[in-house]
């Protein structure tokens, strides 16, 4: 399945006319349910992963299963480890996941070459996916070298507020897997700052009221 023209112009707005062409003629469009599982550790990465519609996390995963959160894609940003990668057709570090339903555009790596020494809106939006992706890494790092876990804690509710709303649909399981804590220290933490205002903790849902 293929995207038209008017259809990257809302998601991608800024690139050059025969950019979107380029896109509209190569680029193929994969439909992906929740929970669909998009990149896994080790895999060989092939083509470009961009965000069409949907919210797709990205998270590092240890030897015993623990896992760390790293950061979402939202419809409009770009994978940036699948622009190198799938470039050297080298293997993920990561993992990658569909939190909702949604769709992928993928981009086959010898138009990923081209279109950089072809089109400078494309060079722009390579190399600004690359700097907001590391600054939401050193975000990430930030939080676990220098802060406490009622820190950290905080930090990663906020994101996920600028993401999703006040309103989270999440479990505090699903918040220490986030975190590589374990369930008990998140849900003693949780009632912590619900008793300085700052959340409301309902069943498999968190309000919150900053």
């Amino acid at each position: 399945m293929n995207m038209d023209v008017l259809q990257l112009k809302q998601l991608f707005p800024g690139l050059e006319a025969g950019l979107y062409e380029d896109m509209a003629t190569h680029a193929t469009v994969k439909e992906v349910k929740a929970g669909d599982t998009l990149l896994r550790v080790g895999q060989t990465i092939r083509s470009t992963m961009l965000i069409a519609e949907g919210i797709v996390k990205l998270y590092r995963e240890d030897e015993d299963g623990n896992e760390f959160f790293i950061y979402h894609l939202t419809p409009g940003q770009a994978c940036s480890l699948s622009f190198i990668c799938s470039a050297r057709a080298e293997k993920s570090e990561v993992l990658a996941k569909a939190l909702t339903d949604g769709s992928v555009i993928s981009i086959p790596p010898e138009k990923m070459d081209e279109w950089m020494g072809k089109y400078k809106s494309w060079y722009q939006f390579v190399l600004n996916s690359y700097r907001n992706r590391f600054e939401s890494l050193l975000q990430t790092i930030d939080a676990i070298a220098f802060s406490t876990m009622d820190e950290r804690l905080e930090f990663y509710l906020k994101r996920q507020v600028a993401q999703f709303g006040k309103t989270l649909t999440i479990t505090h399981q699903e918040i220490a897997h986030d975190l590589n804590s374990s369930r008990e220290v998140i849900s003693r933490l949780l009632k912590k700052m619900e008793s300085k205002g700052l959340l409301t903790l309902h069943r498999n849902s968190i309000e919150w009221l900053q």
